[in-house]
């Protein structure tokens, strides 16, 4: 059984808009993420968490998609890790995987999502991750190279991160006692001692965060609707 929590509580400020509800490939970005989740056959139910004025437009996206796996919709915190937690107490306790997705990731497929589910069964912890092929260089405070960075091995997480619930819950409720802040699942639960294992992506899966995304991110989704 396989939760997923779409993390929507971000406020798009690099954006200057809420991305989440820009339309792209004719749906909301919002509603290209769930909608993965929701073809996907390993996924059972979903848990959106989002901004509170977001709630009548995340019903109203529900309702038009006719989306069957949405079980509740919450109130996120400020943080991210504040998001996933309030996602977490909605997870029924019959759940033995758990994955987290950024909303702004709307071009995720269920193709991955099963693929990271596949290796999270066996060995627990698995993330969507991309392999870094740019050039990378170290830079002073002004910004000057000094140095550069080997990418032999080195990958760029991405969202869905799926885990054991059990574990995930844990590494949860350490963050909150420690007081301890992360960027992703992937890092409250290497803070356990635990390894996550990486499934590389060979698709694009890029985080909506800038306004010149939305039609590189059309333009693929239309692409993918006209392959053979």
């Amino acid at each position: 059984m396989l939760s997923a929590i779409i993390v929507a509580a971000g406020n798009s400020r690099r954006m200057g808009f809420d991305k989440l509800t820009a339309d792209i490939a004719g749906k909301k970005v919002l509603a290209h993420s769930i909608d993965a989740f929701e073809r996907a056959e390993s996924v059972t139910d979903i848990v959106v968490v989002l901004r509170e004025e977001r709630r009548d437009e995340m019903e109203k996206i529900v309702a038009d998609e006719n989306f069957k796996k949405v079980r509740s919709i919450v109130t996120g915190g400020e943080k991210r890790q504040d998001s996933v937690q309030a996602g977490l107490k909605e997870i029924p306790e019959s759940a033995r995987y758990v994955a987290v997705h950024d909303a702004a990731r709307p071009l995720i497929t269920p193709q991955q999502i099963e693929r990271v589910y596949e290796v999270c069964c066996a060995h627990r912890a698995a993330t969507s991750a991309e392999p870094v092929t740019d050039t990378l260089k170290y830079a002073d405070t002004d910004l000057a190279v000094t140095g550069s960075v080997n990418r032999h091995q080195l990958f760029a997480m991405q969202t869905p991160q799926i885990f054991e619930a059990t574990l995930l819950r844990q590494a949860y409720a350490a963050l909150l006692e420690k007081k301890i802040e992360v960027t992703d699942e992937v890092s409250a639960v290497e803070r356990m001692g635990e390894k996550v294992f990486l499934v590389p992506n060979e698709d694009a899966n890029f985080k909506i965060t800038y306004p010149q995304d939305l039609p590189l991110a059309e333009f693929i989704l239309r692409q993918r609707t006209t392959r053979p």
